[in-house]
């Protein structure tokens, strides 16, 4: 998310102190299960970001949604295509656009459970 943090969204960005958290800064493997990880960003009231993920198995991501996700919780900020981002800068900027329009106001979304980019 290197576009967030260049001009004109760096303003913004360091306005809401954003910051990206790695796997490493929670101490949790690379291959933690979807649904460790979803509880460790509720833990810590942190939006998930991800590419679309699938529904297979009781841990999965989708799975895990359906089964915890309460009014209270931070949506899953899915990038729908995210190989595109890498490759077109216009729907690049029309993610960033919509994952700002759910930071500046988070509580609006609690409870949705997942949100696709853009």
């Amino acid at each position: 998310m290197d576009i967030c943090q260049q001009p004109p969204w760096i303003e913004l960005w360091q306005g809401l102190e954003c910051t990206l958290c790695r796997f490493e800064d929670f101490h949790l493997p690379i291959d933690a299960t979807d649904a460790i990880v979803w509880q460790v960003c509720q833990d810590n009231g942190l939006h998930l970001i991800t590419g679309n993920r699938n529904a297979e198995g009781p841990r999965s991501l989708e799975m895990t949604i359906r089964q915890r996700n309460s009014a209270a919780c931070l949506p899953v900020l899915t990038l729908a295509d995210p190989d595109r981002i890498l490759r077109d800068f216009q729907y690049a900027e029309s993610v960033v656009e919509s994952l700002f329009d759910v930071l500046i106001d988070p509580d609006v979304f609690r409870g949705t459970g997942r949100l696709f980019l853009p």
